[in-house]
C-alpha cells in the first residue's frame, strides 16, 4: 500500500474577500490531511488561488491596475488565510506561476493530440460570476434578465470564434466510470446529481476565448485564451510538478471542493484526463454551503459572515472546532455566534475543565507527576480506544462523526472521574486514587491526540505538558502508558467560556 496521500481544496477566486466557504473547504481538507500525517501517511496537502479570467482582468481594469499586479495583491489576501487558519498545506499554487502555465500547455497539447480539440464557432449562455456556460434549460428568466438556475448568477450570450473540446465522446466512458467506481463522487447525493446530469447527454465544450486577453494563450494561436476551467484544474498536476517528475502523489487521494464547482470536477475534470490518456483522481467530495439564514454566504448578498473577524476574536481552534461540530459534511450548514458560543462552551465544560480538575490534584498531590500505580494494574477498558474506528470515520469523510465520537469519548471520561471521585481521600486509598488519576491522564492524552486535527494549537500545547512534542504526534501514542513518576506540567486554560445569547 502506497503511504502517500494527496489531498487538495479548491483553488480559490481571489477578487473578492476570503469568506466563511473558504474557512470551511480549507478546514475540512485540513484536518483531514492532519489526520492522516498522525496516521504515518507522507501527505501532501494543496491550496491556492485561481487567478485568469474575465472576471479578473476587469476588476483590475476597474482599480486601473495591471493585471498580474493586481493578481499579486489580491492572492495574498489568500496566502494570508492559511496562516490565519492554521493549515497545514504542503504548497500554495498560482495559476499565474509558470510551472502552472507550463503545466496547462502540456495537457493542451496531449488532447489535441489526441485529436480532442477542434475549432469552430460558440454561441450560447455564459456567466462571467461563474466562468461557465449553461443550456438553455439551466437558465431562467427574472425580471428581464436571464440567470443561471444553479448558482443564481446572472448570464449573458457570448458569440465568438472558439476551440471546443470532444466533451460528447465521453457520455458513455464517464457513465462507465462512475458505475464501476461507485465511491468516486461522495457523498450518494452528488453522485446522482452527475449521474443525472451526464445521462441527460453532454455537448462538446468550449475550451477557449477570445473576448478578453487575461490567462494562457492557446499554442500556436495566441488570438485565443485557454478556458478558464481547463486553466485552473490543470493546478492538480502543477504543484506536484506531474508532467516532469510523475510523482506518486498523483493520482489525487480526494478533492475536497463545495457542490457549486461540482460538474467542473467530477464530469469536465475526469473527461479531459480520459482524453489525454491520464489517470483520473481517487476522489470527489463535494461539500455543502455554510448558510446564513436561509442563504449561501455571498459578497453580492452582503451575509458574509467574516472568519477572519471571528478568529481574532475567538481564535482559530475554535471556529474550527465549530465548523466541523456543528455541521454535517456533504451537507449544508446554518450556522450563527450563538450556536458557536455554545459549542465552544460545551468543549471547554467537556474537556478544558477536565484537564483542570485532574491537573489540579496532580500538582497540589503529586508534585504533577505520573502516579505509580499498583502491581497489576491495568488501565479501565472504557478508557481504551480502537484507533480503527476513528481511521474508518476519517476515511469515510464523516468529520462530524469523528468529534460526535471524541465527544462522547470525552464524556465517558468524566463520568469515570465523577464515579471514581479521585479528590475523595475518604472514599478512596491514595493508592486507588492514584490509579485513577494514572488511567485519566491517559485518556486526556488520547483526547487530544485525536483533537490534534482539529484544533492543533491547543492541542500541541496541552501535549507538550505531558512531554510529547509536535513531531512526536501520532496515532500509536493513542492508549500508549507513560512512564511512572515522569514530570509534567500544569496546562494552561485551554478553552474560554463565553455568555451566550
Amino acid at each position: 500500500m502506497s503511504k502517500n496521500f494527496y489531498i487538495t481544496t479548491p483553488i480559490y477566486y481571489p477578487s473578492a474577500k476570503p469568506h466563511m466557504g473558504h474557512a470551511y473547504s480549507s478546514i475540512a481538507a485540513d484536518v483531514i490531511a492532519r489526520f492522516k500525517k498522525i496516521e504515518g501517511y507522507n501527505v501532501f496537502f494543496l491550496t491556492g488561488t485561481d487567478e485568469h479570467g474575465m472576471k479578473i482582468q476587469k476588476a483590475a481594469e476597474k482599480k486601473n491596475k495591471d493585471p498580474q499586479v493586481f493578481c499579486n495583491e489580491i492572492s495574498k489576501n489568500f496566502i494570508d488565510l492559511t496562516k490565519i487558519l492554521n493549515l497545514s498545506n504542503s504548497d500554495f499554487i498560482r495559476t499565474t506561476e509558470e510551472r502552472h502555465k507550463s503545466s496547462v500547455i502540456k495537457l493542451w497539447k496531449l488532447l489535441d493530440k489526441n485529436e480532442q480539440i477542434y475549432l469552430s464557432k460558440y454561441a450560447g449562455w455564459y456567466s462571467v460570476s461563474d466562468e461557465a456556460y449553461y443550456s438553455e434549460e439551466e437558465i431562467e428568466e427574472i425580471d428581464g434578465l436571464k440567470f443561471s438556475k444553479s448558482s443564481n448568477s446572472s448570464v449573458e450570450w457570448m458569440e465568438e470564434e472558439s476551440f471546443f473540446f470532444k466533451l460528447s465522446e465521453w457520455q458513455k466512458p464517464l457513465l462507465e466510470f462512475y458505475d464501476k467506481n461507485p465511491g468516486f463522487i461522495q457523498p450518494e447525493s452528488r453522485r446522482n446529481e452527475v449521474i443525472s446530469f451526464v445521462s441527460r447527454g453532454l455537448k462538446d465544450l468550449s475550451i477557449s476565448r477570445t473576448t478578453f486577453k487575461w490567462g494562457i494563450p492557446v499554442p500556436n494561436n495566441s488570438k485565443h485564451i485557454i478556458y478558464v476551467w481547463l486553466d485552473a484544474l490543470t493546478n492538480y498536476f502543477s504543484a506536484i510538478n506531474f508532467f516532469e517528475k510523475k510523482n506518486n502523489f498523483w493520482p489525487a487521494n480526494v478533492h475536497i471542493i463545495g457542490k457549486d464547482i461540482l460538474r467542473f470536477h467530477a464530469v469536465y475534470w475526469p473527461a479531459f484526463l480520459m482524453a489525454a490518456k491520464l489517470p483520473l483522481p481517487n476522489k470527489i467530495f463535494g461539500h455543502g454551503w455554510i448558510l446564513s439564514g436561509e442563504e449561501k454566504m455571498s459578497k453580492s448578498k452582503g451575509n458574509i459572515l467574516d472568519p477572519i473577524e471571528i478568529i481574532k476574536e475567538y481564535g482559530s481552534d475554535e471556529l474550527r472546532y465549530y465548523l466541523m461540530k456543528d455541521v454535517i459534511f456533504g451537507l449544508d450548514g446554518n450556522i450563527n455566534l450563538d450556536n458557536f458560543k455554545k459549542t465552544i462552551n460545551d468543549l471547554a465544560n467537556n474537556v478544558g475543565n477536565l484537564s483542570n480538575r485532574i491537573f489540579t490534584i496532580l500538582d497540589k498531590n503529586f508534585n504533577c507527576r505520573v502516579p505509580e500505580t499498583s502491581a497489576g494494574y491495568t488501565i479501565n477498558e472504557n478508557l481504551l480506544i480502537n484507533k480503527k474506528d476513528f481511521i474508518e470515520i476519517i476515511n469515510n469523510f464523516e468529520l462530524h462523526n469523528y468529534l460526535k465520537k471524541i465527544h462522547s469519548y470525552s464524556s465517558a471520561l468524566n463520568k469515570y472521574v465523577n464515579d471514581n471521585e479521585p479528590w475523595n481521600k475518604k472514599a478512596n486509598s491514595e493508592q486507588n486514587i492514584k490509579n485513577i488519576l494514572y488511567s485519566t491522564i491517559i485518556g486526556l492524552k488520547n483526547i487530544f491526540v485525536l483533537l490534534y486535527p482539529i484544533t492543533p494549537r491547543s492541542s500541541i500545547s496541552f501535549l507538550k505538558n505531558i512531554n510529547i512534542e509536535y513531531e512526536d504526534i501520532s496515532l500509536d501514542l493513542i492508549n500508549k502508558e507513560f512512564k511512572k513518576n515522569e514530570k509534567l506540567s500544569n496546562p494552561e486554560i485551554l478553552f474560554k467560556k463565553y455568555k451566550c445569547d
